[in-house]
């Protein structure tokens, strides 16, 4: 698998091979797929000549009530590791490929509603071996039915959810194998307002064919309220094999957030906070997060940056033993959650985190970040995004985890494909080097996208 290494020269230079095109604007393609509204097509006055046009809207009647959308996503990514987890990955040198195709097929007839979602998804060079979550092989994605009753939508079966900013659920869109639940929810819309209710259980990703079940340990239910400019929601969490700090047991977690976000004039913001409660293995739980983003777009400037900070401060478990469980649980979170390298996740962490996007061209953007990390408490490790224990307090006395730094460039070569490319790198700080190999990480990612 050395030989991935080649590609980023050939990304480079594929922008002078091909010829770039005009996004295609209604609707915008989406990671779940089945909030794109295909629907308007039957007026003409909307289609644009696009030949996708075609695929998008096949009636199946004279008046145009029963129709049928398809759709497809090929993507091909390469990520390549110098020193993963600072050097104590079992293959810290690693480079692998994922491959997965994901088409669709939505079907509408009057108020009901079918859509399918087939995966396959497979994985080459991955060391030691390949997890469920690199390569599933062929599997349902996503299958419902759903039912429009006036104001209120029904939907049973297995879908992907993609809740806010997706701090806390999300599509993990980012990994080979996407995540998705088996279950139901309804959607009320009352005026400007929508409230989703839910309950359903996670898709275990296996290695086999046709093989991925609901999860038997883990369950979600909650209410989410969006309001302009605004979400409320509380998320009711259970796992019956859940793990903190080597101890075991039943977790039952309860979370309540309020996210405002908005834009006026040049200047935009996303505000979000969450407390967490409930009772895991005999212990309370006691545990919250705050995130913050402002960015601020300079449209007459050169390049029409945008700039952005976010900062993000999430509670881990202060005294062991003491009764009450701080470490936050970010449940079901976006799999990049910090950036194309994202070797801790949203646990007991104080982040820091400035960045700019640039616009080279039209169809070609430059994105600079970077990020610096801390823990909450000294009491407590760092996390993977999962929130797998990766490193344990042990007896180090430092806060600060480490910095890093990452470029992303990203090539709109035509409506249908995107090229990107990014760079990164993970310098490790105090308390690594206090608790075991303490080595900086460097990754190269290349992506080839292709949906229609």
């Amino acid at each position: 698998m050395r030989s991935l290494f080649f590609l980023p020269a050939l990304l480079v230079a594929t922008p002078a091979l091909a010829q770039g095109g005009e996004a295609w604007q209604p609707p915008t393609l989406t990671n779940t797929r089945y909030d794109e509204d295909w629907g308007k097509l039957a007026d003409p006055a909307n289609r644009t000549g696009r030949w996708t046009e075609q695929l998008k809207y096949i009636p199946l009647d004279a008046d145009g009530s029963t129709w049928v959308g398809t759709g497809v996503e090929l993507r091909a990514r390469m990520e390549s590791f110098g020193d993963n987890l600072w050097g104590g990955a079992s293959a810290p040198d690693d480079a692998y490929l994922w491959l997965r195709v994901a088409p669709y097929i939505d079907l509408h007839a009057g108020p009901v509603r079918a859509f399918v979602q087939p995966i396959a998804a497979y994985a080459e060079g991955v060391a030691p071996s390949a997890s469920p979550v690199d390569q599933t092989r062929t599997d349902l994605l996503q299958g419902f039915v759903e039912v429009e009753a006036g104001p209120v939508t029904l939907r049973g079966g297995r879908q992907m959810l993609s809740l806010g900013t997706e701090r806390l659920v999300g599509t993990r869109y980012g990994p080979n194998v996407p995540l998705a639940f088996d279950g139901g929810r309804a959607d009320v819309h009352l005026g400007r307002a929508t409230v989703s209710l839910f309950a359903a259980h996670p898709v275990q990703a296996r290695a086999g064919t046709f093989d991925d079940r609901s999860s038997p340990d883990k369950a979600l239910w909650g209410a989410y309220a969006t309001l302009p400019g605004l979400d409320l929601y509380y998320l009711g969490y259970r796992n019956r094999a859940a793990l903190f700090g080597g101890v075991g047991g039943r977790e039952e977690r309860h979370s309540l957030g309020l996210r405002s976000h908005g834009a006026s004039g040049d200047w935009g913001w996303n505000v979000e906070g969450v407390y967490q409660f409930g009772r895991f293995a005999g212990q309370d739980i006691r545990a919250w997060t705050l995130g913050s983003e402002v960015s601020r777009r300079f449209p007459a400037a050169p390049l029409r940056p945008r700039v952005t900070m976010r900062f993000n401060i999430i509670s881990g478990d202060r005294h062991a033993g003491d009764g009450t469980l701080g470490t936050f649980n970010a449940l079901f979170p976006k799999g990049k959650y910090f950036g194309e390298l994202s070797p801790i996740g949203p646990t007991n962490i104080i982040n820091l985190h400035p960045g700019v996007s640039l616009a080279l061209r039209d169809d070609l953007s430059l994105g600079v970040a970077g990020m610096a990390y801390w823990r909450y408490s000294k009491g407590d490790g760092i996390y993977d995004i999962p929130g797998t224990l990766i490193r344990g307090p042990g007896e180090a006395t430092a806060r600060f985890i480490g910095k890093e730094v990452e470029a992303a460039l990203s090539w709109q070569a035509t409506p249908e494909l995107e090229l990107s490319t990014s760079l990164s790198a993970f310098g490790a700080g105090a308390f690594l080097r206090q608790t075991g190999p303490a080595k900086t990480i460097t990754m190269i990612g290349l992506e080839a996208n292709y949906r229609i």
